[in-house]
């Protein structure tokens, strides 16, 4: 689907009215949008292109967009705690996932980086997304298909634990949205291919301290770093330009690392290789 293209049944579909306000729905036949502006059919939606006014019964128009994958993430109905956007872009740019990638993401949660991951990638690359819980699992896969239709071929879902996952697949970046990510640091240090990243998201300062000293201790890691991200719009109108009164602040940590390979290369003897 094209930007600008008709949409079609089972699509997302963003409804913003005059004041910003936005509404997330999924466009279905016979189902009708209320508001307190009034109300819209979503056969007056299905058919016409990215972009349009439609108006409610009452006669106030609503632009009818495709929502961005920020936007999704943000008003899609969650089970599990997302990471928000502001930390997605950050955390996928410094572990470096580039189109080719293979990653191993845990857990799945909402599976709302589980599609960005599927955009960085590409179609060369692969993700494999592992979810402990059954119900998050589900609910994960049900959001990830209302966004792209169904779930893009190169996104492998799986439900159980992740550290023998990182054992099959040999990942070349694990990017892990867990409690105890810690537990991952041995078998990444062991599976992690080498100048792999490992890439962790944690909300406290006691889950950070925790896994910098299992990165330090496997002694197999480098460009060891922690930051945290944050976000102010600013209000312009005319002349008035100032920043907003509140902000995203913290929301949560990210950590990176490198994998380095243990064996050094031996020096030749007197000279001689």
């Amino acid at each position: 689907m094209r930007t600008g293209d008709p949409f079609v049944p089972g699509e997302a579909c963003l409804l913003n009215d005059v004041r910003g306000k936005q509404y997330l729905l999924t466009l279905t036949q016979g189902v009708t949008f209320q508001s307190d502006k009034g109300s819209i059919r979503h056969e007056a939606i299905i058919g016409e292109p990215e972009g349009t006014l439609i108006p409610t019964n009452r006669g106030t128009p609503f632009v009818a967009l495709r929502p961005r994958l920020a936007d999704y993430v943000l008003r899609m109905k969650r089970g599990a705690a997302v990471m928000y956007p502001k930390d997605t872009g950050p955390l996928i740019t410094w572990a470096d996932i580039a189109p080719g990638c293979v990653v191993v993401e845990a857990g799945t949660g909402s599976g709302g980086l589980t599609l960005a991951l599927s955009r960085a990638v590409g179609e060369a690359g692969l993700v494999v997304s592992v979810e402990r819980r059954n119900d998050h699992a589900a609910h994960a896969r049900k959001l990830i298909e209302a966004f792209m239709g169904e779930v893009p071929s190169n996104v492998d879902l799986r439900i159980g634990d992740v550290e023998p996952v990182i054992a099959e697949v040999l990942p070349d970046r694990i990017v892990l949205d867990l409690p105890e990510p810690w537990h991952c640091v041995e078998p990444a240090a062991r599976f992690l291919r080498g100048g792999g990243t490992f890439a962790s998201y944690l909300p406290t300062v006691p889950q950070i301290q925790t896994l910098r000293e299992a990165l330090d201790d496997a002694r197999t890691f480098t460009e060891i770093e922690t930051f945290e991200v944050f976000m102010r719009n600013w209000t312009i109108d005319g002349r008035s330009v100032r920043p907003d009164h509140r902000m995203v602040g913290h929301t949560g940590f990210i950590t990176i690392a490198r994998k380095r390979l243990k064996r050094a290369i031996s020096e030749p003897s007197n000279g001689k290789l």
